[in-house]
């Protein structure tokens, strides 16, 4: 990367990570993907139970390997016959991980999705939540995060998975209403209630949509 994208990456990081302390929530910068996993994996014991929703971002860095091979409890969602039983295991478990679809300069963190098991889970549940978020998904305020949710993330998703809403076929936003829309649910955490349950981690590589 250029030094100075490096420089730039790490000096916004720490105006975001005070904007999560000022929300109760914890703030790590991870300048590289291989930092990112070294960073989660200190922040998770051995033996804890974990899972996610969907997350390019923390297969990105390799953290889902990492816990399937380590001395964890990974409860794989794709892996179970019983979608909806891993779905209801996430609300009891240690660490619940994701990524983010957007978020703000002052900490200010945007979800968007379908089915709802992953923004619920973020919302209550999980002893803990834990974020790995690219850089590239960090916006000026809110107005642009939620822009960026709807306008980035959302229709590159719809494409990947192959649903007919009209973002995938235009690449913007429409506001539709149509069966396959994944814009069901859309969650803004701007203060953690509880101390410590929310960690974000900031990896100064693009990841995820």
């Amino acid at each position: 990367m250029n030094p100075a994208m490096e420089k730039r990456n790490e000096l916004l990081a720490q105006t975001v990570i005070r904007g999560l302390e000022s929300r109760n929530m914890k703030g790590y910068y991870a300048k590289t993907r291989a930092d990112a996993l070294d960073q989660a994996l200190s922040l998770i014991p051995a033996g804890s139970t974990v899972t996610m929703g969907g997350g390019m971002s923390v297969h990105e860095i390799g953290l889902v390997n990492a816990l399937k091979k380590g001395e964890y409890k990974f409860i794989d969602r794709d892996g179970m016959a019983d979608k909806r039983a891993a779905m209801l295991a996430a609300y009891d478990a240690d660490f619940f991980l994701s990524g983010a679809n957007a978020m703000t300069r002052d900490g200010v963190l945007v979800n968007i999705d379908g089915n709802a098991n992953r923004v619920s889970a973020i919302a209550q549940g999980p002893k803990k939540v834990l974020f790995i978020v690219g850089m590239n998904k960090v916006c000026g305020d809110l107005d642009h995060a939620m822009k960026r949710a709807r306008n980035v993330a959302a229709p590159i998703n719809a494409q990947r998975f192959g649903l007919s809403t009209p973002c995938a076929k235009t690449g913007a936003c429409m506001d539709c209403t149509v069966p396959d829309t994944i814009c069901c649910q859309i969650l803004t955490t701007r203060y953690s209630k509880h101390p410590d349950r929310i960690h974000v981690i900031l990896v100064g590589e693009d990841l995820g949509f």
